[in-house]
């Protein structure tokens, strides 16, 4: 029974506290709500542009060039110990490294932005 009554109450703060701190949101005095996200994706999409080509992608290419290497060592290191080397993974960690190096020039023409 306590821990029913404690729940209750957890309950009912909580829902005092989401009226409290929620607040009506208007798109604009015409009511579009699609015009307002419209005007808020074109102020926005910059913005996201230019984070994602100075951050995201540099990130990524560090990351891939990391494993690329390691994986390349790693490959040499098996060769020496099999004499067979193996070019798959490095193969397709250098052709994503490629792709994620070009993918700025490219990528936001596909998106349409």
């Amino acid at each position: 029974m306590k821990k029913k009554k404690k729940f209750l109450y957890l309950f009912c703060v909580t829902l005092v506290l989401i009226s409290v701190f929620c607040m009506t949101a208007y798109a604009a005095p015409t009511g579009d709500v699609a015009g307002a996200i419209e005007s808020t994706w074109k102020d926005a999409s910059a913005q996201i542009k230019t984070v994602v080509n100075k951050v995201v992608f540099p990130a990524i290419d560090l990351i891939l060039a990391v494993f690329f290497f390691a994986k390349l060592g790693m490959a040499y290191f098996d060769y020496r110990k099999h004499g067979m080397f193996e070019w798959t993974a490095p193969a397709i960690l250098f052709a994503c490294l490629i792709f994620t190096l070009t993918a700025p020039l490219y990528i936001w023409q596909i998106l349409g932005m």
